[in-house]
């Protein structure tokens, strides 16, 4: 019960900084939309990288906490796993852009559906992972 509490703690943390990463990401998506609607993929990936970042050092302060830590592993890691759940929204945004006809300011939003609870799994059980002889 007591692990049981720790990963839902863990998840409520990780959604706060989350909020914050979509707030950024999306600002910056928003902003490159606003001046050019075919600017959205640009948006996309401009907010990504910068959110990212955001994540990464919130997630290490906040969330998934550890003395020993390889920070460049877990940098990498973060990236990796962002990436995976990046290129995943990246592939629902354009089909529900282009294919479905959502609008532009829906359908990431939508996306967060899958990516959020995807990115929770990856950054806890691999991305900020920390084994004891490191």
């Amino acid at each position: 019960m007591e692990k049981l509490l720790t990963i839902a703690n863990q998840f409520i943390k990780f959604g706060i900084v989350g909020i914050s990463n979509t707030f950024i990401g999306l600002l910056i998506y928003y902003i490159f939309v606003f001046i050019n609607k075919d600017l959205y993929i640009v948006g996309n990936i401009v907010g990504f990288i910068v959110s990212v970042l955001n994540s990464y050092y919130w997630n290490n302060k906040y969330v998934f906490t550890a003395e020993n830590r390889n920070h460049i592993k877990a940098l990498s890691r973060t990236y990796l796993s962002y990436g995976t759940t990046f290129i995943l929204g990246t592939f629902l945004l354009i089909i529900m852009v282009q294919v479905m006809n959502i609008s532009e300011v829906i359908a990431p939003l939508l996306g967060l559906i899958i990516t959020v609870p995807l990115n929770f799994i990856l950054n806890k059980n691999w991305a900020f992972k920390v084994k004891q002889d490191e």
